[in-house]
């Protein structure tokens, strides 16, 4: 017996990870290195870890993998920049019952697309080939989860201290479902509530908010408070970034709803109370912000291509 004939090919492993550096020379060996930047005084690491959940089921079924790995990234750095850290650099893990040299190459390129749209370096990561049997479909297992580490001046973390009643909450469009509530989209497909062909936004991959909030800081926009809008949606995320006393007064139908949330919501007759509290509805990050600076903020995030609205106020609880 030999380590390949139990479903380990240890040769297709090196290769693969040769070709990964050839696409990011940044990685290391056993190990990545980076040089904590000289203009901090008093620098604070933000780290992050998050995955793609069951997204990656419909890449599987749709056989594109092309996007997932922009999903991955997005999901990490989004956390990491709501105390507005600046991305400094990811690592990946993926587990695979078989390695696909196709499949992993894509997801390594949307990964690399991801840090390029984050402004971070790509430092390693691992790929698993863990050998289990194919299901009845002859598909083997597949996971994705991620790593990002961030940088802050100590003096300038955004931890929702700064919060008062009055305060505005800016919703930013989200580009569709991101990577939440697809356990619940998954057994839709599979009770044949819904169809793949008719929602090919569901792999629209997740919005990565990182150029626009380091474009916010820069500009000194008075920001308050943010919230990345994931599993759980707003009722769950906004309230993570508000101070003891303080609640939100959200007006959901404030924004424009996309018309794929429509679609899911009358397909599975799912409560309205049930898609806020699974998905994003629509705004995939949130900003909390002063009354006065709600206008400036605004046309500054139109100028980066996306949408906004005030959906809501702070209020005293």
């Amino acid at each position: 017996m030999d380590y390949k004939s139990s479903g380990v090919d240890i040769e297709a492993g090196n290769n693969f990870v040769e070709k990964i550096k050839e696409k990011a020379p940044t990685i290391g060996g056993f190990n990545g290195m980076m040089k904590v930047p000289s203009r901090y005084k008093n620098p604070v690491l933000v780290s992050g870890a998050d995955g793609v959940g069951t997204k990656i089921n419909i890449a599987r079924i749709l056989n594109d993998y092309t996007t997932i790995g922009i999903d991955l990234v997005a999901m990490c750095v989004n956390d990491v920049i709501t105390c507005g850290a600046k991305p400094l650099y990811f690592l990946d893990y993926i587990s695979t019952g078989k390695l696909d040299q196709i499949i992993l190459s894509d997801i390594i390129d949307g990964i690399i697309k991801g840090c390029e749209i984050s402004k971070m370096d790509l430092l390693g990561g691992e790929t698993a080939e863990h050998p289990k049997p194919t299901n009845a479909a002859g598909i083997w297992d597949l996971d994705l989860a991620g790593f990002c580490t961030g940088i802050v001046e100590e003096d300038k973390i955004i931890d929702g201290s700064l919060i008062k009643p009055g305060d505005k909450i800016i919703g930013i469009e989200s580009s569709g479902v991101h990577s939440n509530g697809f356990s619940l989209i998954n057994d839709m497909i599979w009770r044949q509530k819904i169809y793949l062909k008719d929602m090919p936004e569901l792999i629209t991959p997740t919005t990565i908010y990182s150029p626009l909030i380091m474009y916010l800081l820069r500009k000194k926009r008075p920001i308050h408070g943010m919230a990345h809008i994931t599993g759980g949606g707003i009722p769950e995320n906004l309230p993570r970034c508000l101070p003891k006393g303080l609640s939100v007064d959200i007006d959901y139908w404030s924004w424009e709803r996309p018309e794929l949330f429509n679609k899911i919501e009358k397909a599975g007759d799912i409560e309205e109370k049930e898609m806020r509290r699974v998905f994003n509805l629509g705004i995939g990050f949130c900003l909390i912000v002063p009354p006065d600076s709600v206008v400036d903020t605004e046309v500054k995030i139109w100028g980066h291509g996306l949408k906004s609205w005030v959906i809501g106020t702070c209020i005293q609880s």
